[in-house]
């Protein structure tokens, strides 16, 4: 029997999802700005801290901590229900535009934490996007390093690991030349099949 996952205040949590197919859920940039203003307005608006997100063309990666009471899995829900009618009324399509509902997973432990952060930051690395996490713009990595001042991070979790912008660019920059990371996370990331 499948463990439903309990969302409670202040818990950490990775949310993911790709396109049905893994057919590509953005077609161009209107469709990540849309993405991104509805992330700004549902966070603001559940009390959800957005920690680190990267928006892909066929698959997105959120981690979150959940502020309140309000759960963290209404962000997914509303951004992407929303996202998906606007995308079928747009390009004259019906049908689910995801494989499924998302998924999620409660991070327990700090290692953990930080090792997904630089993991999701460089995916558009690892997928062969762009040759450098800083040239992919539907990331928060520009705010992880000082380079953009976006409202999608808190900055306050960001300072209390790094100490400098550069801290965190060399942890990731390092994880991409060794592509190694702690076992129980590159399980996980392994099973994740994005």
């Amino acid at each position: 029997m499948k463990r439903t996952l309990e969302f409670t205040p202040g818990g950490f949590y990775h949310i993911y999802n790709r396109g049905a197919n893994r057919n590509s859920i953005f077609r161009d940039e209107e469709n990540y700005f849309y993405v991104l203003g509805k992330m700004k307005e549902y966070a603001r608006k559940y009390e959800i801290s957005i920690l680190a997100y990267c928006l892909l063309p066929n698959h997105y990666h959120f981690l979150v901590r959940q502020d309140s009471e309000h759960p963290a899995r209404l962000l997914p829900q509303f951004i992407y229900n929303a996202y998906t009618k606007a995308f079928n009324k747009r390009f004259e399509r019906s049908g689910t535009l995801f494989e499924g509902p998302f998924r999620a997973l409660q991070v327990h432990t700090e290692p953990y934490l930080l090792n997904l952060c630089r993991y999701i930051h460089a995916n558009p690395v690892l997928h062969g996007i762009v040759d450098d996490p800083g040239m992919w713009q539907f990331s928060n990595y520009l705010e992880w390093v000082g380079q953009r001042k976006g409202t999608l991070v808190d900055r306050t979790f960001v300072t209390a690991y790094f100490e400098t912008d550069s801290a965190y660019e060399r942890f990731v920059l390092e994880y991409l030349r060794e592509r190694e990371l702690p076992q129980p996370l590159a399980e996980y990331l392994q099973d994740l099949d994005v």
